[in-house]
């Protein structure tokens, strides 16, 4: 039982890193030769590296990946297109704001993945550095805090 826990957690954290990639992804795009847009190029680096030692967490738990939980990850994330962003064609202040949100968002189920796994792992998952993951995700929300706060500022005045 415990095991098949296990696998729908890391398996529900896969399909959202996947959408988390595809989303940091299609933002850096949208805010291309911005301060914003650079630092967006640097975090869908480091979530699409993230993606990997989760995937590299899995193999060696011997947990299978669940291509369906991927794929509707990555869809889910194209589906997240069509939300109304106040504007009848294009990317508007608001899109920016739910885009920033949602990566927060990713980015805090992530730090808690990696701080579930150093607390319950053990010697399984030796030469995965735990530690150094969370600290990443923890780098990666606090940097995401200013460009988010500039995101609402731009979209709601303040």
């Amino acid at each position: 039982m415990t095991k098949n826990l296990l696998a729908i957690y890391l398996n529900d954290h896969l399909a959202g890193a996947t959408a988390g990639t595809e989303l940091a992804r299609r933002s850096r795009s949208s805010n291309e030769g911005s301060p914003l847009g650079d630092f967006l190029e640097r975090l869908a680096t480091e979530i699409a590296e993230d993606r990997d030692s989760l995937i590299e967490v899995m193999r060696r738990l011997g947990i299978r990946r669940d291509p369906f939980k991927v794929a509707a990850g990555w869809g889910g994330e194209k589906m997240g297109r069509l939300k109304l962003n106040g504007q009848i064609k294009g990317y508007s202040p608001l899109s920016r704001v739910i885009e920033l949100e949602g990566l927060h968002l990713g980015i805090t189920g992530k730090l808690e993945l990696w701080r579930n796994l150093e607390r319950t792992s053990g010697p399984r998952l030796h030469g995965i550095d735990l530690e150094a993951l969370v600290k990443r995700a923890e780098t990666q929300r606090r940097a995401l805090a200013g460009h988010r706060k500039a995101a609402v500022e731009e979209a709601f005045g303040g």
